[in-house]
């Protein structure tokens, strides 16, 4: 890959409240200027309504060390299916294509594009008492083949991607099968940012990383040391925890950059890369190793 050449992951929230049309738009203007984007998003709330118009409850649980994520069952795997790459993807891919965009949608599973171990049990907190929860269709995302991405990009193609990933078991033969599982969406464009080397941008449905969720001017605009990394780690709450995660992840693999901003912007990624939202470069790490969840419901696509 040419060093020169500028590389941005732009992960696209999957909340209710998230407009993808800004960053569309602007998206388009980035691939035009000769900026090399991966697109990857998530998409919770749909799979929460479809299942839902399908009369079933979904499902969250809370892990040991508090991090909240989907238990993925059965049938909410084949509605993840369903609605992430099939409606969500294809959804995407046609609005990039009527921006101008030569876009090609993929999940992790083609190409063996990502993949990890499959965790069909996990460890979780009931009533405050540790249990093992089993039949979970989810993934621990350990590889991203960074070579298919490389070569949509130097063909001038700007990949779509999200999970399912690829995910390994073994069958009651002992032979390795491979199979569609969940993972973590954030955790997606932390790694595929990682394996690029590129700046990431995670647009969600508030302006950045708050030390007051509800207070917008409590903004954290620029995490550059370990001290504003232990700020940053404690004002965190909820599903903003995950991307704090993802960003340790994507900063200590090899991203040069993570961002946080707001996909509602007029011109949201632009706005990102210019200083918008919460911007956290690697020194913030220190000597901070690679961090992945040790528990691995890998299911919150927001």
């Amino acid at each position: 890959m040419n060093e020169q050449e500028t590389t941005v992951v732009v992960k696209i929230g999957g909340a209710r409240a998230v407009d993808p049309a800004g960053a569309l738009e602007d998206v388009a203007s980035l691939v035009e200027s000769g900026t090399r984007v991966v697109v990857t998003h998530g998409g919770s709330s749909a799979v929460d309504e479809t299942l839902e118009r399908f009369g079933k409850t979904p499902e969250y649980v809370e892990t040991p060390d508090g991090v909240v994520g989907r238990f993925t069952d059965s049938e909410t795997m084949d509605v993840f299916e369903m609605v992430l790459p099939g409606l969500l993807n294809t959804e995407l891919v046609a609005g990039f294509h009527s921006q101008g965009v030569d876009a090609v949608g993929l999940s992790g599973v083609d190409g063996g594009l990502l993949t990890g171990p499959r965790t069909a049990a996990v460890r979780v907190l009931e009533n405050g008492k540790k249990k093992i929860r089993r039949g979970d269709h989810s993934g621990r995302l350990e590889t991203v083949d960074a070579s298919i991405l490389q070569s949509l990009l130097e063909d001038g193609y700007t990949p779509v991607v999200c999970p399912p990933m690829a995910g390994h078991e073994r069958d009651e033969d002992g032979e390795q099968q491979v199979v569609a599982v969940n993972t973590d969406a954030d955790g997606v464009a932390a790694a595929i940012a990682g394996a690029l080397d590129a700046t990431v941008v995670f647009l969600t449905d508030v302006p950045g990383i708050l030390s007051d969720p509800d207070d917008d001017s409590t903004l954290l605009e620029s995490v550059e040391t370990p001290t504003e990394w232990d700020t940053l780690e404690s004002v965190a709450e909820g599903f903003m925890g995950r991307k704090v995660m993802a960003i340790e992840e994507a900063l200590s693999t090899g991203a040069q950059t993570a961002i946080v901003a707001d996909a509602n912007a007029d011109h949201p990624v632009t706005d990102a890369l210019s200083g918008g939202g919460t911007h956290v470069s690697p020194a913030a790490l220190g000597e901070t190793t690679t961090h992945i969840a040790s528990e691995t419901l890998e299911a919150d696509t927001q």
